[in-house]
């Protein structure tokens, strides 16, 4: 693929499956410009002797750590990207070091905004099952969108409760559905989709567009976002999203973490640690927000002030 087209499909997913917002894709595509432009290369021909010099030439131009950890972050991302979907072999970034600034922890919905957004998903409109599927499955079996628009019919396994996913790297794994997501599932198979004429390439795709295609994840996500403001959820959210609360769910409630990689279908558990962190995140703001010294004035500062008023 040619560079601008190889960081075009970078920043594609960057958007409809991570949903990152206008400002940092930006962001993302000036910083592998200014990458592309000093090597003078395709990224996924560059490697860790390009990087290097990048890093030396910001460094002698006087440029911030902060700066320098930036960059070396977003071609992280954009090399763990690369290698999933097999332009590269290697990331050549993991021979540097992390950026000292600390890892940001993806947005989640609590069980509640995820159920809101669920509930006001209307049933009476034209595709209205197959939205609300979509949605109950990206949530219910922790998905990417980009798998929930590449399911297929041969790969549904409803009757024994789980499907089979095709992911990154065209790797499957075996999937569990809970019983809500099936049910909206069958309905969407037996009264619109059966309705849908499938193109030819697409005769085993689940979820169909009204011209027969398969679904695109721009679609996905603009329901999402349409959905999620419907129910007052003002979260900056994406399909990502109920795979990060699906994710973090899980842990909070006990679920063992190789577990939840599998079912993730990542490659590394490090990857999947992440969720740890945000599920100790939301403890730490339930501990602030419903512990007893947040409700009542210690006694010693009621002692403190009848003593100020004894003076």
């Amino acid at each position: 693929m040619k560079t601008k087209e190889i960081i075009n499909s970078y920043l594609e997913y960057l958007q409809f499956e991570r949903g990152l917002s206008g400002n940092t894709l930006i962001a993302y595509e000036r910083d592998l410009q200014k990458f592309v432009d000093l090597s003078g290369r395709n990224p996924i021909k560059s490697g860790a002797e390009e990087i290097s010099e990048l890093l030396r030439h910001m460094h002698k131009s006087g440029q911030s750590a902060k700066s320098q950890s930036r960059i070396l972050s977003a071609l992280r991302g954009f090399y763990n990207w690369a290698q999933e979907e097999k332009f590269v072999d290697t990331n050549p970034t993991a021979l540097f070091e992390n950026p000292r600034d600390a890892r940001s922890l993806p947005v989640v919905l609590s069980e509640s905004e995820v159920q809101q957004i669920l509930d006001i998903i209307p049933m009476d409109g034209q595709f209205s099952t197959r939205d609300k599927a979509m949605i109950e499955l990206l949530y219910a079996c922790g998905l990417r969108v980009s798998e929930a628009c590449g399911l297929k019919l041969s790969l549904l396994r409803l009757d024994e409760g789980y499907i089979i996913v095709t992911g990154k790297g065209n790797k499957q794994r075996l999937v569990p559905i809970h019983a809500e997501a099936i049910k909206y599932l069958q309905l969407y198979l037996e009264h619109e989709r059966i309705m849908t004429t499938a193109s030819p390439s697409h005769s085993d795709t689940v979820f169909l567009s009204n011209r027969g295609a398969s679904l695109t994840r721009q679609s996905v996500f603009m329901k999402l976002k349409k959905f999620a403001a419907l129910a007052g959820i003002r979260k900056n959210i994406s399909p990502h999203t109920m795979r990060h609360s699906f994710a973090t769910h899980l842990i909070e409630r006990g679920a063992d973490l190789r577990i939840v990689q599998q079912l993730l279908g990542h490659e590394s558990i490090t990857t999947t640690e992440i969720y740890t962190h945000v599920s100790a995140k939301h403890l730490g703001e339930k501990i602030a927000a419903y512990h007893p010294l947040n409700k009542f004035t210690p006694w010693w500062e009621n002692m403190r002030y009848w003593l100020l008023d004894s003076l």
